[in-house]
C-alpha cells in the first residue's frame, strides 16, 4: 500500500484550501481576453486611429491573411502633404476584425541610400505569402521625386510584419512601372499589376518564388491602382483613371481568364461620384462561416495632411458580371459570419415615389396601365398609385420596383443591355433585369439615388435628359448627369 495520505485525510486539507484560493485569485489577477463584438460599426470618411490612437497610415493599402488574423501594409505619410510625399516607412498593423488595429511595428525601414533612402518615392506595399518557400513576399512602386526611375522593388520577410529584407527593383520585361497590384490566384500562382507609365495596364506572372516576373499576361488600356479577385470562375479588376492627386470615377472589367479577353472598362460606384472622392487601393475578401464580403478599400487624399487621408472602405456587391459600390455611411461588418449591413445609404423597403432631379417629373407606369409591357414615362406628379412603387430589399443594396398600381416590376424588356431600352412593368421573375442597385449620392444624409440594373450595369435615366412630360424612362450609361439621378420619398 501507498504511504501517501488519502485525498480527505486531514493533512491535505490545506493544500487544498490552497490550491483553490491560488485559482480564485488567478481568475481576479489575470484578466480574460476582451470577448469580440459580432460585428463592426464603420463610418465613411472618418479619421480611423491604431489602437495607440496615432492616425492609421493604412494609405496604398496591402493585407494579408494569416489564420484569423489580417495584417495590413500601408504608406507612412505623417505630416506629409502632396509637395513631398517622400517615403518614411512601410508599417505594419494587426486586427482580427478590420476594424481595430494594433501597430506592430516598421516592416520595410528607410535607408541611408538606394531606393529606400532619402528623397525616394516607395508606394503601394503589396504582399502574398508563398508556402512554398514560406516566405511573405513584398512588392513596391520604387520612384524619384520625378517619377522617372518607375521601377518595381521587391522585398522577403518569414513572418509577416518582417522586418523585411530589400532585395532590389526592376522594370518588369523593361517596362516601366507605376502603381501596382498583386494577385494570388486559387491554384497559388502569383501575379504583378502594373501601370506602365501611361501607356497601358499590364498583367505579368511571377516565378515561382514571387520575387521576380516570368512572362507577359495580358495588355490592357491605360489605368492605374489595379486590383483584382475572383468570385467563382470571374476575375474582377478595379483601377483608376491616371489624374494624379485627384479623384476620378475609378472603373472596372471582367474575364474568365487573367489573360483575357477583358469586357470594356465602366464605373462601379455611381458616376459622377468620383468614386465617393476616393481612388482604389486594394479589394479585402472577408471570407466566413455563412458568406463572403469582398471590401473595396480606397484613399481620400488629403493634399495639406496626406497622413490624415481617410480611408474610404466600403462593401462591393457582386452579381453576375456587374460590380457596384453603394455609399453608406455608416455601415456593419461581422468578420466571423463574412456579413455586412448598412445602416444607412439605402431607401426604405416600403412605397415610395421616384421624382427625376432634372426635370422634377415623376417616374410613371403610361395611361395606368396595368398590362405587362407597359412603358414607363416621367409624368407631373398626381398622386396615383401608377406613380407610386414598392420596394422590396432582396440582398446588400438591391432591390426590386414593383409598380402599385399594377404590381408589376421595373422591368428591362428581354434582359436587354442596350443603352437607350425603355423601360417597362413586368410580371415579377426575380431575374436579374429585374434588380436594381441604389447608389446614394449627393448628400450624405440626403435621399438621392442612381439606380443600376444589376444585369445590364446600366443607370435608369430620363432619355436626351428631358423635362418634357411624356419623355422615355431608359436604361442608360453612367454620366452622372441630373437626369439619371432619383429622389424616393
Amino acid at each position: 500500500m501507498s504511504g501517501s495520505p488519502h485525498p480527505s485525510t486531514p493533512a491535505h486539507r490545506p493544500l487544498a484550501l490552497l490550491v483553490v484560493l491560488l485559482t480564485v485569485l488567478a481568475g481576479v489577477l489575470v484578466p480574460a481576453e476582451p470577448a469580440q463584438a459580432a460585428a463592426n460599426t464603420f463610418t465613411l470618411g472618418a479619421t480611423r486611429y491604431d489602437t495607440g490612437g496615432r492616425a492609421l497610415q493604412l494609405h496604398g493599402l496591402g493585407i494579408v491573411q494569416a489564420g484569423t488574423t489580417w495584417y495590413g501594409f500601408g504608406e507612412d505619410k505623417t505630416g506629409e502633404t502632396t509637395a513631398n510625399t517622400s517615403f518614411q516607412d512601410i508599417p505594419c498593423y494587426t486586427s482580427t476584425d478590420l476594424a481595430n488595429w494594433t501597430h506592430q511595428g516598421v516592416a520595410l525601414a528607410k535607408q541611408g541610400s538606394g531606393d529606400l533612402g532619402p528623397n525616394r518615392i516607395v508606394e503601394r506595399p503589396k504582399v502574398l505569402y508563398n508556402a512554398t518557400t514560406r516566405m511573405y513576399v513584398m512588392y513596391l512602386h520604387i520612384d524619384n521625386t520625378s517619377y522617372s526611375e518607375q521601377r518595381v522593388g521587391v522585398a522577403t520577410s518569414p513572418t509577416p510584419c518582417g522586418p523585411y529584407s530589400y532585395r532590389g527593383s526592376f522594370q518588369p520585361l523593361g517596362n516601366q512601372s507605376r502603381d501596382i497590384g498583386l494577385y494570388q490566384d486559387t491554384d497559388g500562382s502569383a501575379y504583378l499589376l502594373s501601370e506602365n507609365a501611361g501607356r497601358s495596364l499590364r498583367i505579368y506572372r511571377l516565378s515561382a518564388d514571387y520575387t521576380s516576373v516570368a512572362s507577359a499576361v495580358a495588355t490592357l488600356p491605360n489605368y492605374e491602382s489595379p486590383a483584382v479577385i475572383k468570385v467563382g470562375g470571374t476575375y474582377y479588376l478595379l483601377a483608376s483613371h491616371l489624374t494624379g492627386w485627384a479623384t476620378n470615377d475609378n472603373v472596372y472589367a471582367t474575364a474568365t481568364s487573367l489573360a483575357g479577353p477583358w469586357s470594356a472598362f465602366r464605373n462601379f460606384a455611381a458616376p459622377g461620384t468620383n468614386t465617393y472622392n476616393s481612388q482604389t487601393a486594394n479589394i479585402i475578401t472577408v471570407q466566413g462561416s455563412t458568406a463572403t464580403t469582398y471590401i473595396y478599400a480606397g484613399d481620400r487624399w488629403t493634399g495639406n495632411a496626406m497622413g490624415d487621408s481617410p480611408l474610404i472602405w466600403l462593401p462591393l456587391t457582386i452579381r453576375g458580371t456587374t460590380v457596384n459600390l453603394g455609399q453608406y455611411p455608416s455601415w456593419n461588418l461581422d468578420t466571423a459570419a463574412g456579413t455586412w449591413s448598412a445602416n444607412s445609404g439605402l431607401p426604405s423597403a416600403t412605397t415610395h415615389v421616384l421624382k427625376n432631379a432634372n426635370s422634377s417629373m415623376v417616374m410613371d407606369a403610361s395611361g395606368a396601365s396595368t398590362a405587362t409591357g407597359g412603358k414607363i414615362i416621367q409624368w407631373s406628379a398626381h398622386g396615383g398609385t401608377n406613380q407610386q412603387w414598392r420596394l422590396t430589399k432582396l440582398s446588400d443594396n438591391v432591390f426590386t420596383v414593383v409598380n402599385v398600381n399594377s404590381g408589376l416590376c421595373l422591368d428591362v424588356p428581354d434582359g436587354s443591355t442596350a443603352s437607350g431600352t425603355q423601360l417597362q412593368q413586368w410580371t415579377c421573375t426575380g431575374a436579374a433585369g429585374q434588380q436594381w442597385a441604389a447608389d446614394l449620392v449627393g448628400s450624405l444624409t440626403g435621399s438621392q439615388y442612381v439606380l443600376e440594373n444589376v444585369n445590364s450595369g446600366l443607370v435608369i435615366g430620363v432619355a436626351g435628359s428631358s423635362t418634357a412630360s411624356g419623355a422615355q424612362v431608359s436604361q442608360l450609361g453612367g454620366t452622372g448627369a441630373s437626369s439619371q439621378v432619383w429622389t424616393i420619398s
